[in-house]
């Protein structure tokens, strides 16, 4: 097989965060979060919300090659890779409206996240035996869905 590009093992990784020694998945959504924090608050809704589409658009295609791409050399969904927990938590962040609480309402999807992400309930886990970067990243996918219909569920109901 063909071997990853520089630039596959860097998306791969988060930019690097997959070398924390302790609680890679966490550092690298802990990455995406602040990325998110920085265009929600400084720019306007309609932009910011652009922008982090596109993010996710590109997360999901190039990062999903990426996972599969490093796979060859680190073996089955390795913790280097945290691409995966990036578009995972960028997924209930995402659904977070304008309003004076958004902050707060960060918090409960980075939390709700990796919480799904960590427990893996509700057929989470079974996402983690397909092949490739689709296994790698499905179960996170799936993990930001939940939270983010969690989130949205709140929303509707606090404001």
């Amino acid at each position: 097989m063909e071997q990853p590009t520089c630039f596959q093992k860097i998306l791969s990784t988060g930019f690097g965060c997959g070398y924390s020694p302790i609680a890679p998945g966490t550092v690298g959504a802990l990455l995406m979060w602040i990325v998110w924090i920085i265009l929600y608050a400084f720019l306007p809704y309609d932009i910011y919300f652009t922008l982090s589409s596109l993010m996710f658009l590109f997360f999901a295609y190039f990062g999903t090659k990426a996972a599969g791409a490093v796979e060859v050399i680190w073996g089955k969904d390795p913790s280097k890779v945290v691409v995966d927990e990036m578009i995972g938590v960028l997924i209930p962040l995402m659904t977070i409206g304008s309003t004076a609480i958004w902050f707060y309402y960060s918090i409960a999807a980075f939390i709700l996240f990796r919480l799904f992400d960590i427990f893996k309930p509700l057929g989470i886990r079974r996402l983690e035996r397909l092949k490739g970067g689709v296994g790698i990243m499905a179960d996170d996918v799936l993990s930001g869905l939940y939270s983010a219909i969690i989130l949205l569920i709140a929303q509707w109901f606090i404001g």
